[in-house]
């Protein structure tokens, strides 16, 4: 019989590439995480991994074996969800992740319209950036998040979470009134950006890069009131989204750019009847 936990572990190292990349994330030893995998392949009665020094690949089997433990998660997913959905009030915790600019002006009345139907349900809310929240949903860390995609960047997909579009929003590109207006007027400034790895820095770098130039980042910060701050002091320009763009700073001007932020709302496949995941639903369409 094939451990539902281990096919989880297999699931993500499919997905994380290496076992100490599993073990990081799951909060395990990375000797622990080989045993279980070990003890899968046993389980399995064929190797499922190729260890070559100290990386390792999936076999063709560990990879048939993959595309059945998403079929299986979603199923069990499926499960839970019917039994909790038997319950006539919605109880329990709710886990919602957001990235920063989301938090105000969508995440807020959101919990205040939850609060109001659901009074018995707890709800705690993280801030991470929408690049990590696969990961915290396939983990069980959180039950919805919020995921963002600016369309000069690839599409990204996840067989194991299901989708649905809550809104899209303008960009702009934020300069200093007396610095250039136009985005290929700007190859030559100092840029603003976030986090490297972040999502909104690789829009910035793709956006510019579009324009034919590569920006010279000067200073990086994920906190869009600092961005607008360090615009309005003439350090520099940066790429600006909607949602961010509260309480402008008198001497920032926001220019209109060809690109748009699509965001959506994730949870795991096959949790859409749970009355958790249906709340948060309602509650973060209800704009």
């Amino acid at each position: 019989m094939l451990d539902v936990h281990r096919l989880r572990l297999l699931r993500e190292l499919a997905e994380r590439g290496t076992i100490a990349a599993v073990a990081q994330a799951l909060d395990y030893t990375p000797s622990a995480v080989s045993q279980q995998l070990a003890t899968l392949e046993r389980e399995a009665g064929r190797p499922l991994l190729e260890r070559t020094g100290r990386s390792v690949r999936l076999t063709e089997a560990g990879r048939v074996l993959v595309g059945h433990a998403d079929a299986i998660l979603e199923r069990l997913e499926r499960a839970r969800a019917d039994l909790d959905a038997l319950s006539t009030e919605v109880t329990g915790e709710l886990r919602i992740g957001a990235f920063g600019s989301a938090m105000r002006t969508v995440v807020t009345p959101a919990l205040l319209r939850l609060s109001r139907d659901h009074p018995l349900l707890r709800v705690r809310v993280t801030e991470i950036d929408p690049a990590t929240a696969p990961e915290e949903l396939r983990s069980r860390r959180l039950d919805v998040a919020l995921l963002q995609r600016y369309d000069c960047l690839p599409a990204r997909t996840d067989p194991s979470l299901d989708t649905e579009p809550l809104f899209d929003e303008a960009v702009h590109l934020a300069v200093h009134r007396d610095r250039p207006r136009t985005l290929a007027d700007c190859a030559e400034e100092r840029w603003i950006s976030g986090t490297v790895g972040t999502m909104c820095d690789e829009a910035t770098v793709r956006t510019c890069e579009n324009a034919g130039f590569t920006p010279r980042v000067r200073h990086r910060t994920d906190d869009f009131p600092a961005v607008l701050a360090l615009v309005a002091a003439g350090q520099g320009v940066a790429v600006i989204p909607d949602l961010a763009a509260v309480d402008v700073p008198a001497d920032v001007l926001l220019e209109p750019l060809e690109v748009v932020r699509h965001t959506a709302l994730a949870y795991r496949r096959g949790a859409a009847r749970d009355p958790l995941i249906g709340a948060a639903r309602r509650a973060l369409r209800s704009r």
